[in-house]
């Protein structure tokens, strides 16, 4: 689905948001729901990133409608890492003041001999640590260099504290998709709303 806002604008409704992003080496746009089914539709031109969305939107439960083209010719650095900026902030603004969720979210994900555990503060204070090392370069088209890169921009606009580490190494498939099922497992958890929060939300600050 193409929407037709102006660049680096977003509109949100409920636990919904859509946003857009132009530049001269991508064009994305991009509709997330947190109370959604699972479903990813789009394509981002990289078969094996769309898995990781596809898997991602799968164990989060988040809807994610996705169009995308960006400039592959040359590598999928530009495209990888304006989708980590453009997820970021659909899903900073569909979950907006945060009040009645869990804020925190965690899980181990465990795939044949590899094991990815991954750590989530939606604190509003972004910070990646990143200890996933990855033994090839590439899988199918995507660059594996570039999940932390996705990651990093992912975590800086959504205002996320994430911790990944991988306990068990493997086979470089199974390390990537582990890593992605963790983020949306704890994801999920943290975005879930508990009733005994009601309005509150969830620091002793009173924001996040």
């Amino acid at each position: 689905m193409t929407v037709h806002l102006p660049p680096a604008v977003a509109a949100t409704t409920a636990r919904q948001s859509t946003y857009e992003r132009r530049t001269a080496e991508t064009q994305i746009a991009l509709t997330v729901n947190l109370d959604g089914e699972g479903r990813y539709q789009g394509t981002c031109g990289i078969g094996f990133f769309d898995h990781m969305l596809t898997l991602f939107c799968r164990h989060s439960r988040i809807d994610l409608d996705l169009t995308c083209q960006g400039d592959l010719e040359i590598d999928g650095h530009h495209t990888i890492e304006d989708l980590g900026i453009c997820l970021g902030h659909a899903l900073a603004k569909a979950w907006g003041d945060k009040k009645g969720i869990h804020r925190y979210g965690h899980a181990y994900l465990p795939m044949d001999e590899t094991l990815v555990r991954v750590c989530l503060d939606l604190s509003g204070r972004p910070y990646l640590v990143w200890h996933v090392p990855i033994p090839v370069e590439r899988i199918g088209q995507l660059e594996t260099e570039l999940v932390q890169e996705f990651f990093r921009a992912l975590t800086n606009q959504a205002g996320i504290n994430m911790h990944a580490h991988l306990i068990e190494s493997g086979n470089g498939h199974h390390i990537v998709e582990a890593t992605f099922k963790a983020f949306a497992r704890a994801l999920r958890e943290a975005i879930t709303i508990d009733p005994r929060e009601g309005e509150r939300i969830p620091s002793t600050k009173g924001v996040l």
